[in-house]
């Protein structure tokens, strides 16, 4: 049987993003290049995806790419909810998704899916929001959960121990 895993904001490409800071002026990635940072986020997702497995990336996608050939080396069947810098002509993405969102809700889970979180008066009653877009931040609200690589350990989440997480954070 597939698996299912979540992924928010890889970033495949963007040079600045590793000149970004925390809080605590630490960098927000410990990478000292792209291609560094690029080739290790291939190297995480194909060690815990198939190729049968379905991935939700939740956006942000890429940045400063010309275009998404590194997509031909990620396994699984991919649905890219698109984020605020997915900016590249939507005919490049459908060559790699099987589908392209905004953000919509999974019933048998319970998870409403969105790159930006929701607005809590969105999210309906019982659902978690699995977002991303927050980068290492998240927010202090048991409706939410941020699965940006920076909060994932750059490695897709697998939806068992995904909900295994939300238990144990809400017990």
């Amino acid at each position: 049987m597939a698996n299912i895993f979540f992924i928010s904001d890889t970033h495949f490409g963007h040079k600045n993003l590793l000149n970004f800071k925390r809080d605590d002026g630490s960098h927000q990635r410990h990478y000292t290049s792209v291609e560094e940072m690029n080739a290790d986020l291939i190297k995480n997702w194909n060690s815990v995806v198939g190729t049968n497995d379905k991935v939700y990336h939740l956006g942000d996608l890429a940045l400063q790419v010309p275009n998404l050939d590194f997509m031909y080396e990620l396994k699984g069947k991919k649905i890219l909810y698109k984020g605020n810098h997915d900016k590249l002509d939507i005919s490049q993405y459908a060559k790699h998704f099987k589908d392209i969102r905004g953000a919509d809700h999974k019933g048998e889970f319970k998870f409403m899916l969105s790159h930006i979180p929701l607005h809590k008066m969105s999210i309906k009653l019982g659902f978690v929001n699995i977002h991303g877009h927050l980068h290492h931040k998240s927010l202090d609200d048991s409706s939410y959960f941020n699965v940006s690589v920076e909060r994932i350990n750059y490695t897709p989440i697998e939806l068992g121990v995904l909900q295994e997480t939300l238990r144990a954070r809400n017990h």
